[in-house]
């Protein structure tokens, strides 16, 4: 009877001293799809003391106003009054009215903790015509009430230049960014707001997403200004974003940096591109074909040699001479202008929502000309069983922000990166709990965390997107992607605090990931009293 009494002893004993290592040691996950140990477990810990906590927006889609106080129209404006462009023909000429609301948005952001705040300007609304023989004084005043408030309220202002609005006559007048009149204008533009906010604005990106501004707005059509040539406009477009980009940072470097001490970049976006197969190089071979024809195409000039990519020059060029031309689609930079784009970034700006498995073509496309019918050629999917957003693009993928983030920091020599745009949408209801996008920012900005932390990356800060509800492009108001609810339905468009925004409220008080303590403690507790007990009924025996 002893020995069964020892032997019951025993595995309570054991039962107890498991229960309470394993509250020690267990891993914590946030989606159920994700739980590999070494990758996808919470990870404890505090971001750098100078790490910059932002959320953003931009002009259309939040300021409305579309035809106040002397401002021009843009491509958007026309396009969306065009009809048939966007989901029910939403427009974005009230969107969240931030025009005549900017003071309540900025006490959003104040009670966020926030310390930072990405807006862009309108260049419209400062310059109707986009030309700057046309400055328009009321719409300096605003962005200036715009900045001061934000510095009034303790927080700095991280402007974009260019978040796709392009003032309409330039577009009317020699076509916008498919001629390249428009790099004096876009620097007659940059200066222009140099001049008037530069005092106290020490953070500027010159483009969002021009990877976007080519291919929706000029090769599929589906952005403003709505343009369907697939082959050549579109990189004859992102050319000229890329010069207009250089001699924007020059200006700032050679005419205010020294007096007004800031900094200056570009925004690029991507999905990451994971090879579906680590340990087969021709998938390693295609992840990295994918992503120089996406940050790239862009990153590659800006912030390594002033060209690009080679796997882009070879492939476009091979596949334009299939095509039976004389010439590949893809234009070519004198070697000054080489000189002249290279490093001309100070930090390297990332927007970044999903990620994709991809694997090697089996055969190169002749056939569709353009950048997805036959020069990227990289097959890509997302995984059924990760978790869907209400945008059909965007499966929340975790670890691939830390993969994405450690790319960078490797391909660009260590450069100094922020996260410009992070999050999710959700479907057009009303629901203030928000649980998608809590899951959503905690997984993601924890892999932040990790890519600083455990792997090295030079991340400077996180911008969480957005701030309010607001005009989602082509899919209108179907689409949320604010941490504040906007009443869409009511002309006074009401905002109200959902949980996300809270969530994000405690990370940025905590810097960081700190555990809770609680519930493990009661759990210790009780399997240190379990042990307590199992002791005396064993001396007992």
């Amino acid at each position: 009877m002893a020995c069964k009494m020892t032997a019951v002893a025993c595995v309570l004993t054991y039962f107890a001293l498991s229960l309470y290592f394993g509250s020690c040691y267990s891993a914590e996950y946030v989606y159920d799809v994700f739980n590999d140990e070494d990758r996808d477990a919470l990870y404890y810990d505090t971001f750098p003391d100078d790490f910059k906590w932002s959320s953003a927006t931009s002009s259309y889609q939040i300021e409305g106003a579309w035809n106040e106080d002397g401002k021009g129209p843009s491509i958007w404006d026309t396009f969306c009054h065009e009809g048939g462009h966007v989901y029910e023909n939403h427009t974005g000429d009230v969107a969240c009215d931030s025009y005549h609301k900017y003071k309540e948005d900025i006490a959003l952001m104040a009670n966020l903790g926030l310390k930072n705040y990405r807006f862009s300007i309108a260049w419209s609304r400062v310059l109707p015509t986009g030309k700057i023989d046309s400055v328009n004084e009321d719409g300096i005043a605003y962005y200036n009430n715009v900045i001061d408030e934000l510095l009034d309220n303790g927080i700095d202002p991280m402007v974009t230049l260019y978040h796709w609005d392009l003032p309409q006559g330039l577009h009317d007048d020699y076509g916008g960014w498919m001629n390249e009149s428009i790099i004096n204008d876009f620097n007659d533009y940059a200066k222009l707001c140099f001049e008037r906010f530069g005092d106290r604005v020490k953070f500027w990106i010159t483009f969002n997403e021009p990877w976007i501004v080519a291919l929706l707005g000029y090769e599929s059509g589906v952005f403003a200004p709505g343009i369907n040539e697939p082959g050549t406009i579109p990189y004859v477009v992102g050319h000229n974003l890329i010069k207009s980009h250089a001699e924007a940072w020059h200006t700032y470097d050679d005419q205010f940096r020294s007096v007004q001490k800031g900094v200056i970049g570009i925004t690029l976006n991507s999905d990451w591109s994971e090879p579906h197969d680590r340990k087969n190089y021709k998938h390693i071979f295609a992840s990295e074909r994918a992503m120089q024809f996406s940050l790239g195409w862009f990153g590659h000039p800006i912030y390594k040699n002033g060209d690009y990519p080679e796997i882009m020059k070879t492939k476009i060029a091979e596949i334009s001479a299939g095509q039976g031309l004389p010439q590949s689609r893809l234009p070519e930079f004198t070697e000054e202008e080489k000189v002249f784009i290279n490093h001309t970034g100070d930090f390297f700006g990332l927007n970044h929502y999903s990620t994709n498995y991809v694997v090697n073509p089996t055969n190169e496309n002749y056939e569709l000309p353009g950048y997805w019918g036959s020069d990227v050629n990289v097959p890509s999917w997302k995984e059924e069983s990760w978790p869907q957003s209400a945008s059909s693009w965007l499966k929340p993928v975790p670890w691939g922000i830390r993969q994405i983030l450690v790319w960078i920091h490797n391909e660009y020599d260590g450069i100094d990166s922020y996260v410009t745009e992070n999050g999710v949408s959700t479907h057009d209801v009303y629901d203030l709990s928000d649980e998608e996008r809590m899951k959503y920012y905690k997984s993601y900005i924890n892999e932040v965390l990790k890519a600083i932390k455990l792997d090295g990356a030079n991340c400077k800060g996180y911008t969480a997107w957005s701030l309010l509800d607001n005009f989602e492009w082509a899919a209108g108001y179907s689409e949320r992607f604010g941490m504040h609810y906007v009443d869409f339905s009511d002309d006074d468009r009401p905002r109200e605090v959902k949980d996300s925004a809270k969530l994000y409220a405690d990370i940025i008080a905590d810097n960081g990931f700190i555990e809770d303590n609680t519930s493990r403690s009661l759990v210790v507790e009780g399997s240190v009293l379990l042990t307590a007990f199992v002791v005396i009924i064993v001396n007992t025996l």
